[in-house]
Order: C-alpha cells, then sequence, then structure tokens
C-alpha cells in the first residue's frame, strides 16, 4: 500500500485576487482533497506575507472543518515563538470540543529559529549538490540575511510584547502537554484548568527544517515529526536521520512517525505541468529576497519576468526540487523522496494561479497515486 497523502496549503493570494478569494478557495479546495482520499489537510501560519492568508490556523481550520466529514485537519504549523501555551491549547481545544478527534497540533519554532540562524556561521567548506539513491540534495539556502534585514526586525516587533522572550521549545511543550492533561496545581493546591483545551483529542506533532532542536525534541519525546523537504531540501535527510536517532518510544508511539513535505504541480502532461509552474520561480523569489511571498504571478507574468543570475541562483534549489509534471512523473519523483527519507506519509503543497488547475493537480495525483 503507498503511504497516506496529505495537503498543506497557505490559502494563496493570486494576482488579481484578494484575501477572501483566497479563503474561498481554500475551502473548496479542502472539500475536494476530502472527495480525493486525502488524509490529513493542514494550513500553515504566515505573518506579513502579502500573498498568503493563512495567518491564523486555528480560525481557518473551524471554517475547513464545518465543510468537511472526517479529513483530519491541522496546523503545519503554529509558530510558538509567537503565543503562549495556553492560547495554543484553548484555541485548538475549541475545535476538538466542536468537531471531536479530528485535529492534528502541529508546531514549529519561530523566533528560537531566528536567533540561531543570526549567530551560526556559515560552513568553512559549503556542502555541494549531490544525489542520494535518486533524490536531489541541493546545496543549503542561508536565511541569516533575511533574519537580519530591518523588515525583519520591523515584522518582528509586531509579533511579541515589548521585551518577551519565547520559551524554549522543551519549556512550551511541557506547557502545552500538562494543560492539555490538567489540571495544573501548585504546592499550596491552588488550581487551573485550560476550558476549552483540557482533555482534548489532539495529535500533536513537531516541524522542522534540519537536524536540530526539532528533530532532537520530537524523537526524544515520542512525537511524530515532519521534516520540511520543500523549505530547507538540503537538510531532509539530516532532519530524519536526526529525529530516528533520538527517538525514544512513548505513549503516544512506539516507533518513530516521519512525515516528508514537498511542492507538487501536476498537469495532464509534462509540458502543460512545467507550463503552468513557471510562475512558483518568480514566487520563490520574492520569500528569497525577504519580501515575503507576493501573490502567486500568472504564467504570462512569469514568462515577462527578465532574470539575472542572482535571481536564478536564489531560487535554484526549490526550483530544482519541485515535483513538477504527469501524473506519472510526479509520483515516481514522490517515490523517490518516500523510499530515499522513509517517510510514513507525504505532505504535498501546490499552488496555481488558476484553482482550477490546483484542483485538478491534487485530483490527479490522487488518482495515480493508488493506481
Amino acid at each position: 500500500m503507498p503511504v497516506p497523502l496529505n495537503v498543506l496549503d497557505l490559502a494563496p493570494l493570486v494576482a488579481g485576487g484578494d484575501v477572501g478569494d483566497a479563503l474561498r478557495r481554500t475551502l473548496d479546495l479542502a472539500r475536494r482533497a476530502e472527495q480525493f482520499g486525502y488524509h490529513r489537510y493542514w494550513v500553515a501560519e504566515h505573518h506579513f506575507t502579502p500573498g498568503v492568508a493563512s495567518a491564523q490556523p486555528a480560525l481557518l481550520l473551524g471554517q475547513i472543518a464545518a465543510v468537511t466529514g472526517h479529513i483530519r485537519l491541522g496546523s503545519g504549523a503554529v509558530q510558538t515563538g509567537h503565543q503562549t501555551a495556553l492560547s495554543i491549547v484553548e484555541q485548538f481545544g475549541l475545535l476538538d470540543a466542536l468537531h471531536p478527534g479530528r485535529f492534528d497540533l502541529g508546531l514549529g519554532r519561530s523566533g528560537q529559529a531566528k536567533k540561531e540562524a543570526l549567530a551560526a556561521r556559515p560552513p568553512a567548506v559549503p556542502e555541494e549538490e549531490r544525489v542520494v539513491d535518486g533524490l536531489l540534495i541541493p546545496k543549503a539556502f542561508s536565511w541569516a540575511p533575511i533574519f537580519a534585514s530591518k523588515r525583519t526586525a520591523l515584522a518582528s516587533s509586531y509579533l511579541q510584547q515589548p521585551g518577551a522572550e519565547p520559551l524554549a521549545l522543551t519549556e512550551i511543550l511541557d506547557q502545552i502537554e500538562a494543560l492539555l492533561a490538567g489540571p495544573i496545581t501548585d504546592d499550596e493546591g491552588n488550581e487551573i484548568r485550560a476550558v476549552p483545551g483540557e482533555g482534548a483529542d489532539l495529535q500533536l506533532w513537531l516541524l522542522g527544517s534540519s537536524g536540530g532542536e526539532s528533530a532532537r525534541t520530537a524523537g526524544a519525546r515520542g512525537l511524530p515529526f515532519v521534516a520540511n523537504y520543500h523549505v530547507a531540501p538540503a537538510k531532509v535527510l539530516e532532519a530524519a536521520q536526526a529525529y530516528r536517532e533520538s527517538f525514544v518510544p512513548s505513549a503516544a508511539l512506539s516507533k518513530p512517525h516521519l512525515m516528508v513535505s514537498a511542492d507538487v504541480l501536476v498537469a495532464e502532461d509534462d509540458a502543460t505541468a512545467r507550463r503552468l509552474a513557471a510562475p512558483y520561480a518568480l514566487w520563490v523569489r520574492s520569500i528569497r529576497t525577504g519580501l515575503g511571498a507576493v501573490p502567486f504571478p500568472s504564467v504570462e507574468e512569469a514568462s515577462a519576468y527578465e532574470w539575472s543570475d542572482h535571481d536564478r541562483h536564489l531560487v535554484a534549489d526549490r526550483v530544482a526540487t519541485q515535483f513538477v509534471g504527469s501524473p506519472q512523473t510526479v509520483a515516481s519523483g514522490l517515490r523517490t523522496l518516500q523510499r530515499v527519507t522513509g517517510a510514513d506519509e507525504l505532505l504535498i503543497t501546490t499552488i496555481a494561479h488558476s484553482h482550477t488547475d490546483r484542483v485538478r493537480s491534487y485530483e490527479l495525483l490522487a488518482k495515480e497515486w493508488t493506481v
């Protein structure tokens, strides 16, 4: 049996569209994904991003739950550096109270990861692009210049209260798990409860883009883990290895459970898919230049853009690791990704300027995956 396919949706705006249009497309895609047989439908959390409407996962998931019946829903991922454990537990506890047993609480670091990127030193000898058993592992991309930019500083000033410091990942996980288990008492017998939240039937996940703290923490706590090939393809094998090496069985899992993400676009044939995927490079460029993802361009806008060598270098790893083509071409590439990483599930993101093309991509892949 093939491993389960899941959807990661950013609720992307497209050139000429608006936020309402993007959100309505997400609700329609969620209904279709359930019909096509996808196992999970997750939404991302992004802030100050002109082309992404999924700023508040819990709010959006509530709307998706109301128009779907059984597909599992989740966050990919709630950014723990911007919220308290209580706010996270209350939001997802409310969702579980209304739609019991359907939610995955995917968590990721935010402020902590930025600090590490700024402090990190580049390797003395940069790793070269390589192919591992058929899977492309490109050179790593450094986010440090973007994290050090004035735009990032401006955004950060609105993401946290003045003087606030995000909790370490292990600390916020401790608080989340304590609130879910509840009640919490002090040494004098005083008691607090998260209502809604306490006793919620949520599956916790961690997401990460390297073999660093997120991967190791997921393993040490016996949680399922998502390795972000679509964000940091250079680090996916490192992330998977670190997770497995640190894994300790828990009440939730007796063995590691790994999901791997991928950017995908499927059409009836390879040539059509490549044409529809052409705007992806320009969209990635907007991210990599620190502007935040712009509304997804049209094919015509993308074809009119004049690329410099610097532009091509900025996006090379993401473009080379996007799976584009016919159902057979893409399914073959995803099977390689699954085999090399040992993934137990795959998490698919598809963005196209036309909603029809986007829905069709998910439909064609689902049909091919079950063959």
